[in-house]
C-alpha cells in the first residue's frame, strides 16, 4: 500500500531483536521422491517504534531463519507510539487477513494472539487491545498488522498535515 507517512529506517543504526513467528516445512514431490524445504516468517524490532517483517526459504531451518531476518531488516518502518500504546484505533488488511488495533490503558498488557503479538511486542507496544479477523495465516496476519501500524499517525503528524496547532487537533 502506498502510504505517505511510512518512514523507512536504516537497520545499521539500531539494535534489533528478532522473533520467529512461524516456521513451515514445505514438501515438493518429484519423480525422484520428496524434497523438503523450510519457510520462516520473522519479525524484527527495536521495541521503541521500529518494526519489520521478512520471509526466508531454504533447505535448512537455520538458513531459512537467517534469510528471514535479513529480509526483515530491509523492510523496517517507524511507528508512532503514545505512552506504550497506539495513538488511535486502526484497521489493517492483507489478503484474507483483517486486524483491528485499539489503544488500551496502562497496565492492560498486549491482548493479541500469535502472529499479531510478535509484531506488537517487537514494535514496543506494552498496552493494546487487538483482534484478528478473517484468515489466520501467520504470514498474512503479520503483513496486515504491519499495514495497520503503518497507517497510525500521532497528534503532531496530524497537526502538521492539516497545518494547525496540536491543541486545535484535539479541541477542533
Amino acid at each position: 500500500m502506498a502510504n505517505e507517512n511510512i518512514k523507512k529506517v536504516k537497520s545499521s543504526d539500531i539494535e534489533l531483536k528478532d522473533k520467529l513467528v512461524n516456521i513451515r516445512r514445505v514438501t515438493k514431490v518429484t519423480k525422484g521422491g520428496r524434497t523438503f524445504s523450510f519457510s520462516a516468517v520473522v519479525v524484527v524490532g527495536d521495541e521503541s517504534g521500529v518494526v519489520g517483517h521478512g520471509l526466508g526459504k531454504a533447505k535448512e531451518v537455520t538458513t531459512a531463519i537467517s534469510k528471514g531476518i535479513d529480509d526483515a531488516k530491509k523492510n523496517l518502518i517507524k511507528v508512532p507510539l503514545v505512552k506504550g500504546t497506539v495513538p488511535h484505533e486502526q484497521n489493517g488488511k492483507y489478503g484474507g487477513a483483517r486486524v483491528f488495533l485499539k489503544p488500551a490503558a496502562h497496565g492492560t498488557g498486549v491482548i493479541a494472539g500469535g502472529a499479531m503479538r510478535a509484531v506488537l511486542e517487537s514494535v514496543g507496544v506494552t498496552d493494546v487491545l487487538a483482534k484478528s479477523k478473517g484468515s489466520s495465516n501467520p504470514a498474512n496476519v503479520v503483513k496486515a498488522t504491519i499495514d495497520a501500524l503503518s497507517q497510525l499517525r500521532d497528534a503532531a503528524a496530524v497537526a502538521e498535515h492539516r497545518g494547525v496547532s496540536v491543541d486545535k487537533v484535539f479541541n477542533g
